[in-house]
């Protein structure tokens, strides 16, 4: 069952970077207060922290010889140390303890890796210790890397099942506009349904950060719509999390008021991982997006793009390239194209473990 108190903070690197690039520490103090705060009035926490390129660069000088790649993977090495330092040391003012936790994207592609870092935050928290989870960014390049911490914050949010998500970054929340044009507002309250993001949001990028405002706001919206409150504030504020929880600052979006399960969450959050596509006919896909429960049956199926190993997550679409949802597969493809169109063969995605899109719920 939910913890009712139960909440993901996300921060980012300009929350808790200095214009010189050195760590904020003073900031990373009065953040650390507050979450620890929070943990005596029953709160279980858990914090999503970005920084660790930025500390490597407050201790060392990579060669200039290196390329992008190998100087990112120095200076996380480096600053994952230093960070972690920071960390731990405030925690422990504070009678407090705070454990380490990296993750990469791979780590979220099957379920049983996901299941073995949930199982792990759990005992953390049970054991009154605080989960500081970062991206692994020595092993993780290229097309192996988060879109930014709010992409990573998401797939945490949702399978933790935490009651609130909080994403902190240096603006007060989502706006209109760019903050610093003439006429921008901030947007309260996200709930009302004629608003469309990639018009409204600029996807301006911070120095240090990966992620624009549009990066937070969708990651925002797809959150709440998995049953989860996400509140967008500036980490830079005093006592921040409390006056986002009192709604007295930044954006909140509003959870859905729907139960999902915890294995339809995590089919939610995959659909970046996929790379293979089923095909279906146009009865298999009326018949998964009626009212009824139905599973994807080998009969309703056109074609196989791409290669899947049991148990992998695959996108699901409609003759016309329309993606209809997400499955995790009950066999591999050659056992899936073997039987293709035929008639008295098990499921290939049973309902319990296929998600729709929005559009198509």
């Amino acid at each position: 069952m939910r913890s009712s108190k139960k909440i993901l903070v996300k921060i980012g690197s300009n929350v808790l970077t200095l214009s010189s690039g050195l760590p904020d520490r003073s900031r990373m103090a009065q953040l650390v207060d507050q979450i620890t705060t929070l943990k005596t009035r029953g709160y279980e926490v858990i914090l999503v922290s970005s920084g660790a390129v930025a500390a490597g660069r407050s201790v060392v000088k990579s060669s200039k010889t290196l390329d992008s790649i190998s100087e990112r993977q120095v200076l996380a090495s480096v600053g994952q140390i230093e960070l972690m330092k920071i960390y731990s040391d405030l925690f422990q003012l504070k009678n407090a303890e705070c454990a380490q936790v990296l993750v990469t994207k791979e780590d979220f592609r099957t379920r049983e890796h996901y299941l073995n870092i949930k199982n792990c935050m759990e005992a953390l928290l049970k054991s009154d210790v605080t989960p500081i989870i970062n991206e692994n960014d020595v092993v993780s390049i290229t097309e192996l890397m988060f879109t930014d911490n709010d992409e990573l914050s998401g797939l945490v949010a949702s399978m933790m099942d935490v009651q609130s998500l909080f994403l902190l970054s240096n603006v007060d929340g989502i706006f209109t506009a760019h903050p610093e044009e003439s006429g921008a507002k901030l947007i309260r309250n996200y709930r009302e349904k004629a608003m469309q993001l990639e018009e409204m949001v600029t996807d301006q990028k911070s120095e240090f950060g990966r992620g624009g405002m549009l990066s937070k706001a969708t990651t925002a919206e797809k959150i709440a719509n998995l049953g989860i409150d996400v509140y967008i504030g500036n980490g830079a504020q005093d006592h921040i999390i409390e006056s986002l929880m009192a709604k007295k600052t930044g954006t909140f979006f509003e959870a859905e008021k729907q139960s999902t399960s915890t294995v339809k969450k995590w089919l939610a959050q995959s659909g970046d991982f996929s790379k293979a596509c089923i095909v279906v006919n146009q009865g298999a896909k009326e018949a998964l997006i009626s009212a009824k429960a139905s599973s994807l049956l080998p009969v309703g199926v056109l074609s196989i793009e791409g290669n899947f190993e049991k148990g992998d997550v695959v996108h699901i679409a409609d003759e016309d390239g329309n993606k209809i949802g997400l499955g995790k597969v009950a066999c591999d493809a050659a056992t899936a194209n073997a039987c293709l169109g035929e008639r008295g063969h098990a499921a290939l995605v049973h309902y319990n473990y296929l998600v729709l899109e929005k559009n198509h719920t």
